[in-house]
């Protein structure tokens, strides 16, 4: 039989930055059920999901999704319509630091867990597996890095991955392409470009600024600062995914990007200017005296950039925020949550 409209989805990773915005994103504007599957690694805290953990729709285990045992249970407890994964490592610096970490989480559990969803496809009826898609987030880091003039990457740029978080995310999609091929999976990827927002780890750039802003240390930006990112906003992610899930086509994969490119520097300065017109030091200096040059980092890609057109196309969605707007928000959020922002700090 069809699945109902209240069939839960499962979000994994949905602990994590863009899973829990995803998450309460999904509950507010669909009204229907998600299952959270998280394993709760530094990066995925359970205080992202407050706004909705007391909402009957919202359910959450901890777990590893490489644990067959324990998804398979799961699979067979909640009957999903709809997979989303974010699960993954996702910092770059720390890949470089331990890729081996990156390669069990990022390749060998998502093996492991579409091994998962292939037991619970071939155990649906045909008209459930009809309506079933499983939805893979990935990255626009695989598709490697483009010069000043170069096109934005499209869907059919090769993959060119140079660090060890890209080459892994990269193994993963070719994982659920294999999945797709050969055991007729229903999958749908898409690749994000940058993402900055509410709940993110202090880890990344942007809230890493703001944090070391505030409490008086350096804002250390990696070589001459003209590294060129495509920002977008969280929940112009969170829109476009839902969006994707309801009518992208399987097998495909779609660009996600906020068509916001900006170097390095100048989002920490406009960091700055935010930070000087809204929450001014106490000394009365700028914040701006705070950036400093730090050595580069290894296989540091010097630009990204998507094309959206498909996705545009194909599925109607545009970014709303411009980065102008975005960082605003984000700035006023860190602001307004600094006992989150200790309480994350005090776990790393």
């Amino acid at each position: 039989m069809p699945f109902l409209k209240n069939a839960p989805i499962f979000v994994t990773g949905g602990a994590g930055f863009i899973g829990s915005n995803f998450v309460i994103d999904w509950i507010e504007t669909e009204q229907t059920p998600v299952v959270v599957l998280d394993k709760l690694t530094y990066a995925g805290n359970i205080e992202n999901l407050a706004e909705v953990k007391e909402n009957p729709l919202f359910t959450f285990i901890e777990t590893d999704i490489g644990d067959i045992a324990k998804v398979e249970h799961a699979f067979s407890l909640h009957h999903p319509r709809a997979v989303v994964n974010f699960a993954a490592e996702t910092h770059v610096d720390r890949s470089i630091d331990n890729p081996l970490s990156f390669i069990d989480n990022n390749i060998v559990a998502t093996g492991r867990f579409l091994q998962s969803v292939r037991s619970y496809f071939n155990m649906m009826q045909k008209g459930r597996q009809d309506q079933f898609r499983f939805l893979h987030i990935s990255t626009d880091e695989v598709y490697g890095a483009l010069g000043a003039s170069d096109p934005a990457f499209s869907e059919s740029h090769p993959y060119a991955p140079n660090n060890p978080y890209a080459a892994s995310k990269a193994a993963s999609d070719h994982l659920v392409r294999a999945w797709h091929k050969t055991y007729g999976i229903p999958v749908i990827t898409t690749h994000c470009s940058n993402n900055y927002g509410p709940y993110q780890f202090p880890e990344k750039l942007i809230p890493l600024m703001i944090m070391s802003a505030l409490t008086g240390q350096a804002l250390p930006v990696y070589g001459d600062g003209l590294h060129v990112r495509d920002w977008l906003y969280v929940t112009d992610h969170c829109a476009a995914i839902r969006n994707v899930l309801e009518k992208g086509r399987i097998g495909e994969t779609y660009n996600i990007g906020g068509g916001q490119e900006k170097s390095n520097i100048r989002t920490v300065q406009l960091i700055c200017d935010i930070l000087d017109d809204i929450y001014p030091r106490a000394d009365g200096l700028s914040y701006h005296g705070q950036i400093v040059s730090v050595a580069d980092r290894p296989g540091h890609d010097r630009r990204y950039a998507m094309d959206t057109r498909k996705i545009e196309r194909e599925i109607g969605w545009t970014p709303k925020e411009s980065f102008e707007t975005g960082i605003l928000k984000t700035v006023e959020w860190y602001l307004d949550q600094t006992d989150w922002l200790q309480k994350i700090m005090a776990a790393k």
